[in-house]
């Protein structure tokens, strides 16, 4: 599995797709890395299941991983997050002329 830092937005928005992800997304906003012993505390999940959430938000480039010692460590990766909201401030943007262009035309 590779991690593509300039992901696709439409991969983003698929693994931001499920509760689970977004959740762990909340737990890693910190700035701080995880262990996914960390990241499973307090969850009714095992490890194996938040394994397979991170590695989709690590195959989306949401997520960076790195070891240390026998444990990999969890980061938001904050390009892709990045990349995602500069696609939606230009959708916005569309829609926004759109909706303009439209009032206009209703308007004469």
């Amino acid at each position: 599995m590779t991690n593509s830092l300039n992901a696709e937005p439409a991969s983003v928005f698929a693994a931001l797709g499920c509760a689970t992800r977004l959740d762990l997304i909340g737990r890693l906003n910190t700035g701080k890395d995880y262990s996914i012993a960390e990241l499973t505390a307090g969850l009714e999940l095992t490890r194996q299941a938040v394994t397979k959430h991170l590695n989709v938000l690590y195959c989306a480039g949401i997520v960076q991983r790195r070891r240390v010692g026998r444990e990999s460590r969890f980061a938001i990766q904050p390009d892709s997050i990045a990349e995602a909201s500069r696609y939606l401030a230009a959708v916005s943007s569309q829609w926004d002329e759109s909706i303009h262009r439209l009032r206009s035309h209703l308007e004469k």
